[in-house]
């Protein structure tokens, strides 16, 4: 399975070309979803792909349910850890990404702590309103930058908390099993990084012979669009 993952990685490394590479400020913005792709490479739950003509490698976690999906709507309250590869500096970042979607506010979400308190550097993506034609609803994208060294010191998995001015807080698990699928993604893009870097015939043929593939969507985005119809929330006490 690790080799796999390797193969694939160093087809899209032998793709990216030798460009002079910047580390981004943020992680690159995403396209909307509906313009979104085929995975380039897949391996145990973890999406990579090429971003901004190659000078990173974006690796999407697998998508986890934090809470019912908004009105039953695919791709809402959900999270996943999400790392990003610079090609040149070998530099990555990391983050645990949310989508929440809600009745009421919006919510000026501006601080993310872990369980022990602990502050991480909160990241606002997005906020959509939904529709306000029965009560308004909202569709936004959060996330919380996570240093690899609190990443990897917490394998056993963590939980963070995000809150907004308004006092309204979100609280979302990130499990274990998150931790691990995404450090040996990391792990092994790392090692074809570090061979992709050696001479060329420590290249796998048939990986450097791999057709290009167009890179997705890094950033998984909310399955509501702007304009839907949303009954209003049930009265209390139903």
């Amino acid at each position: 399975m690790a080799k796999r993952l390797i193969a694939a990685t160093l087809a899209l490394l032998a793709l990216g070309g030798c460009a002079e590479l910047l580390p981004p400020a943020q992680p690159p913005a995403p396209p909307p979803a509906a313009a979104q792709p085929a995975p380039a490479a897949q391996e145990q739950g973890v999406t990579i792909s090429k971003e901004q003509g190659g000078r990173f490698l974006a690796l999407v976690g697998p998508r986890v349910q934090y809470a019912e999906p908004f009105l039953g709507v695919r791709d809402t309250n959900f999270s996943a850890l999400r790392s990003w590869l610079d090609n040149k500096t070998g530099e990555m970042a990391h983050q645990v990404y949310v989508e929440t979607s809600y009745y009421g506010g919006p919510y000026r979400w501006d601080a993310a702590r872990d369980e022990n308190n602990t502050t991480l550097r909160f990241i606002r993506i997005a906020s959509n309103e939904i529709t306000c034609e029965l009560g308004c609803s909202y569709a936004d994208e959060i996330a919380a930058a996570l240093p690899e060294d609190y990443l990897r010191a917490h394998r056993g998995g963590f939980s963070v908390s995000f809150a907004s001015s308004q006092g309204k807080t979100l609280s979302v698990p990130v499990s274990a099993g998150q931790v691990a699928t995404q450090l040996d993604a990391i792990d092994a893009v790392r090692a074809a990084a570090k061979s992709a870097a050696g001479p060329p015939a420590a290249i796998p043929a048939a990986a450097a012979a791999a057709p290009p593939g167009a890179p997705p969507n890094p950033a998984p985005t909310s399955g509501l669009a702007p304009g839907t119809v949303v009954p209003p929330p049930p009265a209390p006490g139903r």
